[in-house]
């Protein structure tokens, strides 16, 4: 039994290494070539920690050799337009100026039940807004709508509006980062100056950020029962 555990944490470690070193895009948008290669670490992992007799190497072997594999690809891939092809496809054009486009439909086995689900997932009830539908690699459908149909930007209202600025968390959980109050630029007596305005401590504060333009947000920690 401790066997089987060691070996399970073995190829944990592994497989997690491994994704990390194919990158995240792995994870969140995965072509198909990469949606194999998934599956076939999963199931070289599975192979060596219920076979109890082979030998652990007999099992990353494998393992290493499809992320090799993988790496080729990706550089073959980078490099070669015919490659990229094959392996990743293209995009499909399913509307186009507005008009649907029934041939490539079928070829990617879409319904129009389907295409209008994904259109909803992008808050899109009206086909007639849509000017281009085009379904992604990673099966992702991406889409344009006709200028008319777009939400209109402060840029089209003519106003100006202050960028937004990234917030850096400074207090998290009653715990100081100090870290991240070194990258704003602030120091521990601000810290206490702004929980004092707030009649709060830093025991008692759940979150506290601090933007560049000096924005503070402030959560306090609900009361125990």
């Amino acid at each position: 039994m401790l066997i089987c555990i060691l070996r399970t944490i073995v190829f944990y470690v592994a497989l997690v290494a491994v994704l990390r070193l194919l990158g995240k895009r792995q994870i969140g948008q995965m072509e198909p070539s990469e949606f194999v290669v998934m599956m076939l670490l999963a199931n070289l992992a599975a192979i060596p920690i219920e076979n109890l007799n082979m030998s652990v190497w007999f099992g990353l072997a494998p393992i290493g050799l499809v992320y090799l594999a993988e790496l080729l690809m990706s550089v073959l891939t980078l490099h070669s337009i015919r490659v990229r092809k094959l392996f990743c496809g293209k995009p499909v054009i399913l509307i186009e100026n507005g008009e649907i486009q029934e041939r490539n439909l079928k070829r990617t086995r879409i319904n129009l039940d389907e295409l209008t689900m994904h259109l909803r997932e992008k808050d899109i009830f009206d086909l007639s807004t849509v000017k281009f539908a085009i379904l992604e690699t990673n099966g992702q459908l991406s889409t344009l709508l006709y200028a008319k149909d777009q939400p209109a930007s402060a840029r089209d209202a003519g106003q100006k509006v202050q960028e937004v600025e990234l917030p850096v968390t400074v207090v998290s959980d009653g715990k100081l980062l100090s870290t991240n109050l070194t990258m704003t630029g602030k120091d521990e007596n601000w810290v206490n100056a702004e929980l004092r305005k707030r009649n709060c401590t830093q025991k008692d504060t759940l979150l506290l950020t601090v933007d560049s333009a000096g924005k503070v947000f402030f959560v306090r920690k609900k009361e125990q029962d």
